[in-house]
């Protein structure tokens, strides 16, 4: 499913965070462009705060996947 697949790598997410965009990424892959920007990767426009939330529920259904 299309929602399993990181935007930044475009391979399926094992351990899936959320970002202040709404969207979930792959925790090395979001933390690795917040390092050096503040913008969203699906968006181009200026995050509200660059903290990450683990998306329990995604991984849950990627696992059972």
């Amino acid at each position: 499913p299309a929602d399993f697949i990181c935007p930044i790598t475009t391979e399926v997410m094992s351990d899936p965070v959320m970002a202040a965009d709404g969207h979930s990424y792959e925790r090395k892959q979001i933390e690795r462009w917040l390092a050096t920007k503040s913008t969203s990767p699906m968006t181009g426009e200026a995050l509200q705060h660059t903290h990450t939330f683990p998306n329990h529920a995604l991984r849950g259904r990627i696992r059972e996947w």
